[in-house]
């Protein structure tokens, strides 16, 4: 399900499920909140991670706070963060149209949005952006996500391309399969082809990156708040 939430307005749509194959089901699924700045955020901090985790058996929803508009056709980019996520195997996600490029305007409404969230969906754990990033937007919904999971146990902030070189994982993901499927999700968002980050050579590369600190293939990292481990289990 998608929820484009904004003015006041909330307009429900039903996606089309994307097929996907359930390798195996997780023994205790686990429930999975994360929460990005704009369309293709996620896709390109945590796009395999979440596909794996939706895989396992797990139930993963999505939060986009903004419609992008400030970086391309706001109509096209709400329907491929819809795609993308749905493509990722997420559940349900929410659209918001919070001002792109002005989110840190937006903190209250954020952090409302976000505790509303939390509070229906329940998450075992909440991934969101790293304080150590250059866009303001990608700062103000960390900000915001600290606000409303303040009391939550566990919360890991993902990599983007503006993150800063003080961004330090310890938390890694093996994502050896599914380096494709981020590819091929990032690649959904055409509205934003052409923006170098975009390109599968610097997605794969980054993953190979992070693998070979873990001593694998490829691997996506992030930077724990903090962690429950039982919050996590396999996948």
């Amino acid at each position: 399900m998608v929820v484009l939430a904004g003015a006041g307005l909330i307009v429900a749509c039903l996606v089309a499920p994307a097929f996907r194959i359930r390798y195996r089901v997780a023994a205790r699924p686990r429930r999975v909140l994360a929460i990005g700045a704009h369309p293709d955020d996620l896709e390109l901090a945590c796009g395999a991670t979440l596909a794996k985790l939706s895989d396992a058996g797990h139930d993963v929803r999505t939060m986009v706070m903004s419609n992008g508009s400030q970086g391309g056709d706001s109509r096209v980019r709400v329907t491929e963060a819809a795609a993308g996520s749905d493509f990722m195997g997420a559940t349900a996600v929410q659209v918001h149209h919070f001002q792109d490029t002005n989110l840190s305007g937006h903190g209250p409404e954020m952090v409302k949005a976000i505790e509303e969230a939390i509070e229906d969906f329940r998450p075992d754990v909440v991934i969101t952006h790293s304080r150590n990033d250059y866009h303001q937007d990608h700062q103000a919904v960390h900000s915001a996500t600290m606000r409303a999971a303040r009391r939550h146990s566990s919360i890991l902030c993902f990599e983007s391309p503006s993150s800063t070189r003080q961004f330090d994982p310890s938390v890694f993901v093996d994502i050896a399969g599914y380096v494709d499927v981020k590819i091929h999700a990032v690649g959904m968002h055409r509205n934003q082809k052409g923006k170098p980050y975009m390109s599968a050579e610097r997605v794969r590369s980054l993953a190979a990156f992070r693998g070979s600190q873990v001593k694998t293939t490829y691997a996506e990292g992030f930077e724990p708040v903090r962690l429950l481990g039982s919050a996590v289990g396999e996948f």
